[in-house]
């Protein structure tokens, strides 16, 4: 069991995304891809929302609703944990699909900036290397 901080999730302010379908978006990632385990703590809805400047409520909608898929539960004294058999996807195939609207997003703003296929894909390689 880990305890994670808040520099877990990031918002993007400009998104047209709502920031609670952010906050949950990356949850369902971080737990499909590994990096929050079951058990694993999450940062307490105040911490996070004075860490990202956020309304509480928002930060909260969306632990609830988490909890509500069951990727979360919430336990008494410790907070909300990761929960254990939840039904989050492992698969290469299902993390990919967590990825799909992001990069369908990226692609239709390449589009918009009439960047072809091959600088938008050297673009989305040297961002993957740059971040590790």
């Amino acid at each position: 069991m880990s305890i994670h901080s808040t520099n877990l999730f990031s918002i993007a302010t400009g998104s047209a995304e709502p920031i609670y379908r952010q906050l949950i978006d990356q949850t369902r990632r971080l737990v499909a891809g590994g990096q929050l385990a079951p058990g694993d703590v999450l940062p307490s809805v105040r911490e996070v929302a004075q860490a990202l400047a956020l309304n509480p409520m928002t930060v909260s909608k969306a632990y609830n609703m988490l909890e509500t898929e069951g990727i979360l539960q919430r336990n008494r004294g410790k907070g909300m944990l990761v929960a254990e058999g939840n039904k989050t996807a492992r698969s290469a195939t299902d993390r990919s699909n967590l990825l799909r609207p992001t990069l369908e997003r990226a692609a239709c703003e390449a589009r918009q900036l009439e960047l072809d296929s091959d600088t938008a894909m050297a673009l989305f390689k040297k961002i993957l290397k740059e971040i590790k």
